[in-house]
């Protein structure tokens, strides 16, 4: 297996597979063209979320500042720590890899 492959092309949705899920761990691949959150919504989610950038870039906002991604970045969202996609690279795959935990 291998995160980089097999990337699903022009959507219109960010694409989202569950690799590995168990009571209080899952693990995403997440697949970005472009998209981002909806002005008006923020993720409030109940469990921690590790996240690293594979490839791509992105920007997420929190409430307090804006955090640019490039491919290597990571960072932990703590639960209810208010998050949204501001922007990702419209010209590239933007590969995620989410670990959602606790």
């Amino acid at each position: 297996m291998n995160l980089l492959r097999d990337l699903p092309e022009n959507v219109s949705r960010e694409v989202v597979e569950i690799l590995l899920q168990s009571p209080n761990l899952r693990v995403e691949r997440i697949v970005s063209h472009g998209q981002a959150s909806p002005p008006d919504f923020w993720y409030d989610q109940e469990e921690s979320e590790w996240v690293l950038l594979l490839s791509g870039a992105a920007r997420l906002a929190f409430e307090d500042r804006v955090v640019p991604l490039q491919a290597g970045d990571y960072l932990n969202i703590a639960p209810h720590e208010r998050h949204r996609v501001e922007w990702t690279s419209p010209d590239q795959p933007t590969v995620w890899l989410a670990i959602f935990y606790g």
